[in-house]
């Protein structure tokens, strides 16, 4: 299932895209649900998870928030 919204993380608005299933399994995130997780701040991507493999890992302050949100609700 795919979810979509947008966080506001310290006034800044994160759009997110998170493919997730209803067990987890080796391509998720720590193993666990989330098999793809996209995130945006305006044009600027700032998390990239697909499949078992990382493009983009949360390296600011925002992204890093806007990831455990979504860990904590999707994983």
């Amino acid at each position: 299932m795919w979810s979509k919204g947008i966080l506001e993380i310290d006034g800044v608005k994160v759009e997110y895209q998170v493919k997730h299933y209803e067990e987890g399994s080796t391509f998720g995130i720590e193993e666990g649900k989330i098999s793809k997780l996209f995130c945006y701040v305006g044009r600027d991507e700032v998390i990239n998870y697909d499949r078992g493999e990382w493009s983009k890992k949360p390296k600011t302050a925002v992204s890093r928030k806007a990831y455990k949100a979504l860990l904590e609700r999707f994983n």
